[in-house]
């Protein structure tokens, strides 16, 4: 899912929740049409279609130590995005 798509799921689901006030037969359609919405379109089928057969592609898995920075990198990112929240 994309993030537009992600953010427009999400929006539905808060505005139209019956747990918030909102219709349960609207919103049980509406996911209906949200999920649907992507795979029922000919593009999306169509570049799964490529995804798929693209060639695939041997990594080699990073050295130790490039991990290891990795890992703290990450680690100070979510520190300091806890903080901000």
């Amino acid at each position: 899912m994309s993030p537009e798509q992600r953010a427009a799921y999400r929006a539905f689901i808060r505005d139209h929740h019956p747990d918030r006030g909102g219709d349960p037969e609207y919103f049980v359609a509406g996911l209906a049409r949200l999920r649907a919405g992507p795979a029922a379109s000919p593009e999306a089928t169509q570049s799964d279609r490529a995804r798929y057969d693209a060639p695939i592609e041997i990594v080699t898995p990073l050295p130790l130590p490039t991990r290891v920075v990795i890992a703290l990198i990450r680690t100070m990112r979510r520190q300091r995005e806890r903080r901000v929240d």
